[in-house]
């Protein structure tokens, strides 16, 4: 009966969306924005939307956040709106763009005189979409049926952000993707070059509560398809011993741990109070780049917005073969292209980060900055802009 009254719901409000669409009017001057589905404000369109605000759009245009939990602290003059309600898809239904950095509810229409901007979040280092050979992701478990709702998905998007030509073509490929491709790098990456300077700097860790005096490891590892809880939440399970990470290191560095924005799980933090700060979904990565002396990652795309800085990044790869050959698989040589040490274990990562000679990794991380950041240049937010103006 349950199952029944779910699907009779979600019946009725497909129904409500369409028949929105079918009569209210799109509005010329409405742009709705969200970042995750709902769950944060960050990434390329918050940095989008700032953009905008800074230069003034946000008094001539209609501007939209939605929400999925509580509202943001937000500038400028928009409305924040919760995702799912039914002001959500009034909204959703007459905005004239679209600007989203993943996949929306497939049963949403994008309408003929909609611009779907869909931004992205990564550079792909693992495999994506159509050039997976099997899935195992919460609720999916047909590679065939996760195959074809995403090509029905990407078959809603306009343009498609691209950080460098290196993801334009593996996009074209792994989504089916065939309408406009803007490679102009990435917006939240603009802040990379506006804001990295000591003063900047200082005033993050400042306004982020973090301290002065010690440098700082930003550790950011990517999500697992298959650690996820009876209750379909992702976990943060990683191979390391932040224990002894405090030990070895705590005298000199504190540590921020950065989960994927998948990852929901609630990790009690306090046995390492002062040297792990750990930051939730509501903050921005890039800030984090801006704050960290250091990267720890594994496969995760982080890596190629902070290659930017031209800061040490180490790659803690606990659960290299398992990853690349059950999981995902990598697009490229991965030990090959690293532009710092690769380690298996947590006593690999501090000897890494103890022994670092950034001499070793000059020429990979040379080659790594200009096949994967030749486009950032700090104006990506503008160029998205210029083609937004172009249709209100």
């Amino acid at each position: 009966m349950g199952k029944l009254l779910h699907k009779t719901a979600k019946g009725a409000v497909v129904l409500l969306y369409r028949l929105m669409c079918a009569v209210l009017p799109v509005k010329k001057n409405r742009v709705v924005f969200d970042s995750s589905v709902g769950k944060n404000y960050a990434g390329n369109p918050r940095h989008i939307y700032e953009y905008l605000v800074a230069n003034g759009y946000d008094m001539r245009w209609d501007c939209i956040w939605f929400y999925e939990r509580e509202r943001y602290d937000i500038p400028g003059m928009s409305r924040q709106v919760r995702f799912g309600r039914l002001r959500y898809l009034y909204y959703m239904a007459t905005a004239r763009i679209w600007v989203f950095d993943s996949r929306q509810p497939e049963f949403l229409i994008r309408r003929r005189d909609t611009l779907y901007i869909q931004t992205w979040h990564g550079t792909p280092l693992k495999k994506l979409a159509l050039d997976m050979e099997d899935v195992f992701m919460v609720r999916e478990s047909d590679i065939d049926a996760y195959k074809k709702h995403f090509v029905r998905n990407v078959e809603t998007w306009d343009c498609l952000i691209s950080q460098n030509p290196f993801s334009s073509e593996i996009f074209r490929r792994a989504f089916a993707f065939k309408k406009e491709i803007l490679e102009i790098g990435y917006p939240r990456n603009d802040i990379l070059f506006r804001e990295n300077t000591p003063e900047a700097i200082r005033r993050y860790r400042r306004e982020l509560g973090l301290p002065q005096d010690k440098k700082i490891i930003l550790y950011a590892p990517t999500w697992r398809d298959d650690e996820y809880s009876a209750d379909d939440r992702y976990e943060f399970r990683p191979k390391i011993s932040f224990s002894k990470m405090q030990e070895e290191l705590g005298n000199e560095y504190v540590m921020i741990v950065k989960y994927h924005y998948l990852i929901m799980d609630a990790v009690d933090w306090s046995p390492y109070k002062g040297f792990i700060y750990h930051f939730d979904q509501s903050s921005d990565i890039a800030e984090l780049f801006l704050v960290s002396d250091i990267l720890v990652t594994d496969y995760s795309s982080v890596m190629f917005d902070y290659s930017i800085l031209q800061r040490p990044m180490f790659f803690y790869a606990y659960d290299f073969y398992k990853y690349k050959d059950e999981l995902r698989g990598f697009y490229f040589d991965y030990h090959g292209e690293m532009p710092g040490p690769v380690s298996y274990d947590t006593e690999g990562l501090i000897a890494d980060i103890r022994s670092y000679d950034s001499s070793e990794y000059e020429e990979k991380y040379r080659r790594f900055r200009e096949k994967y950041n030749s486009v950032d240049d700090g104006r990506a937010s503008a160029r998205v802009l210029e083609r937004m103006a172009r249709l209100m």
